[in-house]
């Protein structure tokens, strides 16, 4: 009798489905895990925001507070003044960063004395809540829907 090397196909099909029970355990984990850094990493930059824009206001009084594309730029004008990263300060004025789109909105007339900073995600996928600031630099969120100034803080 001549003796085989090698695994037998029973062998083989017992270690693929033990793979794919820790692929399904871990998969779901991992996605959980991928939302939850996008999600602080949209807290982070909305607070990224709220600081250049007191840097900006403090720094332009005549003009005051002001949209994305003029907290980016190369910086030194009021038109660009470089406290924003070329990621969030894209000329586009709806910047997309780490699976979320973040606007900015300014009321009133120069000196402007009012903004608001919204975070919300690109898909389920990326994020599950929506974030708001203001001028107050509180941040807030919405699991359903855009965050408004009447919904919870974050804590």
């Amino acid at each position: 009798m001549r003796k085989q090397k090698g695994f037998s196909l029973i062998e083989l099909l017992i270690v693929v489905a033990i793979i794919l029970i820790i692929a399904a355990i871990a998969i779901p984990n991992l996605l959980r895990s991928r939302i939850a850094a996008n999600e602080a990493s949209a807290v982070g930059s909305i607070r990224t925001i709220n600081t250049s824009e007191i840097t900006y206001a403090s720094t332009y009084p005549d003009v005051g507070f002001a949209g994305l594309t003029a907290l980016g730029g190369a910086g030194g004008t009021s038109a660009g003044a470089g406290l924003l990263d070329s990621v969030l300060g894209c000329a586009a004025g709806t910047c997309t960063k780490s699976g979320y789109s973040f606007n900015v909105a300014t009321t009133g007339t120069a000196p402007i004395s009012a903004y608001t900073v919204v975070g919300n995600p690109s898909n389920a996928q990326t994020g599950q809540r929506h974030f708001f600031s203001d001028q107050s630099g509180v941040i807030r969120y919405n699991s359903s829907a855009a965050a408004t100034v009447t919904d919870s803080p974050l804590q």
